[in-house]
């Protein structure tokens, strides 16, 4: 039986991972779909016919993205060709440290010699030590090289995957239209017409009260990051840090990916406090203003609006974004709170598992 257990688990594994270019905008979608479902049932009771509302809807949900996603664009390629450059500020900072290594080991190598030659003889130079010393400028070469090389190619990369992501977007959008539209007669024709389905009414409570406490924390945290994004903007245009808007709408995206995503972003604007500011003190101050912002938002206003309900003990947190990171990248990254605050609703209405429903949430 175990056997068979641990084969099902690897089907699971084996299922997510191939067809992740399937599942990734199926769960996107689905997702999207409960957070603006209960707007669309609302402006029925108003007769206003679900096409309708849900085109607009939809159109009220892409146009603030896409006018950001124009007005970003230009610096975030400015950006994209500044990493090479940054590659090689970086590489000639390591010549620099370097070079003044190298001149401080000659100086002991030379004091060493002279100190031995006082003290010994060489037997006409038959003892003589003559194993050519290394290049560390071939070094620095090499290294240097590896530095550029690596820039490069995560810009290839990223430009690499755009045209599969825009491809998955556009056919969830699509997706999105028509599960609004034609979702809830599927969904009625589920309960009522399939025997899988015991307690007609039990399910239809629990798929409401999911859909509307999910779609209440996806609301909730939309609204605390986009205000994260806003306020690290506006203190970074005030600071005078070049393309505030950019790092603002960077923050604001990766603070869906708890306690990684900060740590990416301090990394980020390290790196852009570097590029700006070069290597002096006060590259570090967009990442220091930035962490104290975070420390903000995630120590006393996100608890402080969300509650104890909607918790989730940090250490599950962090290996459910390696397993989705290792499964489906950085989409998967993204999509990995959703999924797991959808599972630890769906566990707690449904009330099976209670000691998986207890391991999500302890406290530390």
């Amino acid at each position: 039986m175990k056997s068979l257990q641990w084969l099902l688990i690897l089907a699971i594994f084996y299922t997510l991972y191939f067809a992740q270019s399937l599942l990734i905008p199926l769960v996107f979608t689905m997702l999207t779909a409960l957070l603006l479902s209960p707007l669309v049932n609302f402006l029925k009771k108003l007769h206003i016919p679900r096409p309708i509302s849900a085109v607009v809807l939809l159109v009220m949900l892409v146009a603030p993205f896409s006018f950001l996603g124009a007005q970003l664009a230009e610096p975030a390629q400015k950006w994209a060709q500044l990493v090479p450059k940054l590659s090689v500020q970086l590489s000639e900072q390591i010549d620099s440290m370097s070079d003044a290594f190298s001149k401080h080991e000659a100086l002991a190598k030379k004091q060493a010699e002279e100190s031995k030659e006082k003290s010994a003889f060489s037997f006409f130079g038959w003892f003589e030590d003559d194993t050519p010393e290394p290049t560390p400028n071939a070094e620095q070469n090499v290294v240097k090289e590896h530095i550029k090389q690596g820039g490069i190619e995560m810009l290839l990369s990223v430009l690499g995957a755009t045209p599969t992501f825009i491809g998955q977007l556009l056919a969830s959008l699509i997706l999105i239209l028509f599960l609004l539209i034609f979702g809830p007669s599927l969904f009625s024709v589920f309960i009522h017409d399939f025997p899988i389905v015991k307690n007609k009414k039990r399910t239809v409570f629990l798929v409401t009260k999911i859909q509307q406490t999910l779609s209440r924390y996806i609301v909730t945290i939309s609204i605390i990051n986009s205000a994260l994004g806003l306020s690290t903007a506006a203190t970074f245009y005030f600071l005078g840090v070049q393309d505030a808007l950019l790092w603002g709408a960077l923050v604001a995206l990766l603070n869906f990916v708890p306690y990684v995503g900060s740590v990416i972003s301090l990394i980020i604007l390290c790196l852009a406090g570097t590029v700006q500011f070069g290597f002096e003190l006060i590259a570090l101050m967009p990442s220091g203003v930035f962490l104290i912002l975070n420390i903000l938002e995630s120590q006393f206003i996100t608890p402080a609006i969300l509650g104890r309900n909607m918790q989730v003990n940090p250490l599950v947190i962090i290996l459910w974004l390696l397993i989705l990171g290792w499964l489906w990248g950085i989409l998967g990254v993204l999509l990995a709170v959703p999924i797991l605050v959808c599972i630890k609703l769906t566990i707690a209405q449904i009330g099976i598992f209670p000691h998986w429903l207890k391991l999500i949430e302890a406290k530390g």
